[in-house]
């Protein structure tokens, strides 16, 4: 059978391709794909362990059978509402309309957290960051999170909006306003929101240095969403 193969980050340069047509034997399942994908791309066998694999847009188990046909993702460890609340963007954010899109008169808090690229990583100088995502997947990872936090809370409001592409120290990369009618629950749901995007988000960086040298940050493996 066939299936068209997504590849990310370290697992795209360790494939050699995002995205190939790949035959497998009939009835494979996602722990199976080792075998069926080491041998060809022998370059993928040191982070194996390291990757999740997820079947249309969703991380599996090992023990998930891949159907005919399907989008299989390979997915590095990575960097660490609804539609309207949530947003990959290419474009610089607009952090005062982030803030504005979560708060309303009956809100007693508004929280906002803003990341930026740090010209610094480790004592090594940073020149800049490149933002990957897994875009269809990562979309509704971010929905769903604020989606969550959401329901936990009467009254909270969650705005996520992360950008992708190459960022300059300084620029910002992420944005999260959370508005709440109590400042308790925006302190917890803007953490969650931060630390869930981290390990539930199909989004890498790639760092560049000074020197040239440009590294993957991966560091955390990508999360099946909770009760999926």
């Amino acid at each position: 059978m066939k299936i068209r193969l997504l590849a990310f980050a370290s697992a795209a340069d360790a494939l050699g391709a995002g995205e190939l047509e790949v035959e497998l034997p009939d009835g494979v399942t996602a722990a199976g794909l080792r075998g069926a994908l080491v041998p060809r791309h022998p370059a993928l066998e040191p982070i194996w362990d390291r990757l999740a694999v997820a079947v249309e847009g969703r991380v599996v188990g090992g023990d998930e059978p891949i159907p005919e046909g399907a989008e299989v993702a390979l997915l590095p460890p990575v960097s660490g509402g609804g539609p309207e609340a949530t947003r990959l963007t290419d474009d610089p954010i607009d952090v005062a309309r982030v803030e504005r899109s979560a708060g309303a008169a009956a809100h007693g808090a508004v929280l906002l957290f803003v990341g930026r690229v740090r010209d610094h990583h480790r004592g090594r100088a940073v020149q800049g960051l490149t933002y990957h995502a897994y875009r269809p997947m990562a979309e509704r990872a971010m929905a769903r999170i604020a989606r969550e936090l959401e329901s936990g809370s009467p009254g909270l409001a969650v705005v996520i909006e992360h950008r992708l592409g190459r960022l300059a120290p300084g620029e910002t990369s992420v944005a999260i306003a959370v508005a709440s009618p109590h400042r308790e629950e925006a302190y917890r749901a803007s953490r969650a929101a931060l630390e869930r995007l981290k390990r539930e988000v199909p989004i890498w960086k790639r760092e560049q240095y000074a020197d040239g040298e440009r590294v993957w940050r991966e560091e955390e493996r990508l999360a099946p969403a909770p009760g999926g």
